[in-house]
């Protein structure tokens, strides 16, 4: 069965989860790059999907980048 088509009755497709290479290679960051700016508050936070599990969500590395850039 296909997948709904989204138009503007149907709810957002909720966003993806980046794991660490990912947002790594969207921003131009190393690893400890990005966790020195999360501890100062300057980079979204990640989560814990368990003990070795750690993502992002996507929208919030897009709007950090748009920040970024237009600063």
């Amino acid at each position: 069965m296909p997948f709904p088509r989204e138009d503007a009755s149907s709810p957002p497709v909720p966003g993806r989860l980046l794991r660490l290479p990912e947002v790594m290679a969207r921003v131009g960051l190393k690893r400890s790059a990005i966790y020195q700016r999360m501890s100062d508050g300057r980079f979204p936070r990640s989560r814990s999907l368990g003990p070795k599990c750690t993502v992002w969500v996507e929208a919030e590395i897009d709007a950090w980048i748009k920040r970024v850039a237009s600063a």
